[in-house]
């Protein structure tokens, strides 16, 4: 008996503090949440005091009105087998300038992409006070792994606040049907527009110049926000995109399976020039790049892109014409390309290029090369680039997150979810009744906000040897925008001899820096 009573009693013991624990946890994750602490940075050899502050926000979709919890609470009684609705805990960290006045600071918005991506790159890799230092076109050597001063944070020009997308890094998404509220691009725009909203009641930022600063995926969703946030009331200063696509029509992503939409291949293909210039596998090697893509570039939008469009009743004789100027371009020779009749995959092209020395390029760095996993395959299994840098940026963000931010204790950190494929990629533009089926584009939106704002300014940004989002692409189709010269002329163009994450080199990512800092200082409305 005595045995059975200590059991008994050891099990109720054990089952109250099981029920805190995770009432604890919902708490940490479905209420605002902070911790905070203080740092410096030296920029330009001046020492910038900052508070950082870790924590999360509560949004919700977009059905919800904020008696909501109230109303549930009084009906618990009569409905105790309803379903939560949907909302997600958002992670940020914010950067703030320690005796600098919030409406003389800037403050920037910044996140990466995926979909299904934490923003720890542009955190650990560009803009945050600290970096993880990892080698230039080589894998990364395990851990220890290096944190040092970032000396091109933008912290002497803005304010920072890192965002995680729901579901992504600390972030969590709760509640019926939480995926179909979240995992889609209206439905990922809308929560961060909550979010930039929220976060402005908080920390009394209405009247801070604004900025949204994107990498990739995070293009679409920046383009996105500038006019659901303006449809809240808050206009931009600027919108910077970094690696842009924000119209998916231009996806290089198997667009074999898309017959007769050629521009994938059009707008790849300046930047497979520009791959095989690196690695010198061009018969006759120009002597500098830049003036290599200008002709590469009237070529694709030109003969090549005229040759497509003729598809199956090209003529003979100009196929081979075609396929001789491709290989001339790209490395590959002939006899292929008039096998993949003219169109390359970039998944082939990775594969295909230095298949020779039985090695891979990268995908988001063309630069960068690994040895390939299965010589026999179509296409690269793998990209160099992210199998060297990912372990270098979780290790050092898990490191820096817990031990000088204070915060993730007993939360499993997580850098990304695999979302891509079930993700929600209908899209409802300015003028449409309902979201369409087809593959999303923002640029109306975009092109809509820098209407109703004609003050709004857009920095495009991108590396010459990124085959995920190529930077051809992104000139393509902002050239594309529709507004008038005279809004157009809002729009300037930065590119980098890099790839998709133009701060992993440390050269480059100076240079990114200066220009970011600079369109900061000549769109902020200060004195």
């Amino acid at each position: 008996m005595k045995t059975f009573l200590a059991a008994l009693l050891a099990m109720l013991a054990a089952a109250v503090p099981a029920q805190a624990q995770k009432d604890d946890a919902t708490d940490a994750f479905f209420k605002p949440s902070e911790t905070r602490s203080n740092g410096s940075v030296t920029i330009g050899g001046a020492r910038i005091a900052y508070q950082a502050i870790a924590g999360t926000l509560v949004v919700h979709a977009k059905d919800w009105q904020d008696t909501d919890a109230i109303e549930a609470e009084k009906g618990k009684a009569d409905k105790d087998d309803a379903k939560p609705k949907p909302e997600a805990s958002m992670f940020y960290t914010a950067y703030f300038r320690t005796g600098a006045p919030a409406a003389n600071r800037p403050i920037t918005f910044v996140f990466n992409g995926g979909p299904g991506s934490s923003s720890i790159w542009l955190h650990m890799g560009a803009f945050g006070p600290v970096r993880v230092e990892t080698p230039d076109l080589a894998h990364a050597p395990a851990a220890p792994y290096a944190l040092v001063n970032n000396d091109q944070s933008l912290l002497d020009v803005s304010d920072l606040v890192f965002i995680d997308a729901p579901g992504t890094g600390f972030s969590r998404v709760a509640g019926d049907k939480k995926e179909e509220a979240f995992y889609g691009v209206d439905q990922d725009i809308h929560a961060f527009a909550e979010f930039i909203g929220a976060f402005l009641d908080r920390y009394q930022r209405w009247n801070s110049p604004k900025y949204v600063l994107g990498e990739s995926y995070g293009t679409m969703r920046g383009a996105g926000l500038a006019l659901a946030l303006q449809q809240a009331s808050i206009d931009l200063n600027g919108v910077i995109l970094l690696s842009d696509i924000l119209n998916w029509d231009l996806v290089p992503d198997d667009p074999q399976v898309n017959p007769a939409i050629d521009a994938p291949y059009v707008v790849a293909l300046p930047t497979y020039a520009a791959t095989a210039w690196y690695h010198h596998r061009l018969a006759s090697q120009p002597p500098a790049l830049r003036p290599f893509l200008d002709e590469v570039e009237a070529f694709a939008t030109g003969d090549y892109a005229l040759a497509l469009m003729q598809g199956n009743s090209l003529p003979l004789e100009r196929r081979q014409a075609i396929a001789a100027k491709l290989a001339g371009y790209t490395g590959l020779s002939e006899a292929y390309l008039l096998r993949t009749n003219l169109r390359i995959e970039y998944g082939a092209f990775q594969k295909e290029l230095m298949a020779g020395d039985d090695r891979t390029t990268g995908t988001l760095d063309t630069r960068f090369t690994g040895w390939t996993i299965d010589a026999l395959s179509k296409v690269a299994s793998y990209d160099p680039q992210g199998s060297a840098l990912e372990s270098a940026y979780v290790a050092a963000f898990n490191a820096y997150a817990r031990g000088t931010l204070g915060y993730g204790e007993g939360m499993r950190f997580k850098p990304g979810i695999d979302i891509y494929g079930s993700w929600d990629y209908k899209h409802q533009p300015p003028g449409a009744g309902k979201p369409l089926i087809a593959l999303p584009n923002v640029l109306p939106d975009l092109a809509v906000a820098m209407k109703q704002n004609p003050n709004l300014k857009v920095m495009v940004n991108g590396g010459y040897f990124d085959v995920s989002t190529p930077y051809f692409a992104g000139r393509y189709e902002m050239r594309h925008l529709p507004v008038p010269p005279a809004i157009a002329a809002n729009v300037e163009y930065h590119y980098y001899e890099s790839g998709h994450m133009v701060y992993v080199n440390p050269a480059v990512l100076k240079a990114f820096r200066a220009d970011v800092a600079d369109f900061i200082r000549r769109t902020d409305n200060l004195p």
